[in-house]
């Protein structure tokens, strides 16, 4: 099956792994931080 370019453009989709990865990671950084400015000692 070979598609022309008109119809190769018209393809949209696969965005979500870029949204996941870059959430994940500003989720990361703010908890890291937190854990700098907020840290919670261990119960010994």
């Amino acid at each position: 099956m070979n598609l022309s370019s008109n119809e190769l453009k018209q393809i949209t989709g696969g965005g979500y792994g870029i949204w996941a990865i870059l959430g994940g990671l500003i989720t990361f950084l703010i908890s890291a931080v937190e854990g700098f400015i907020n840290p919670i000692a261990c119960g010994k």
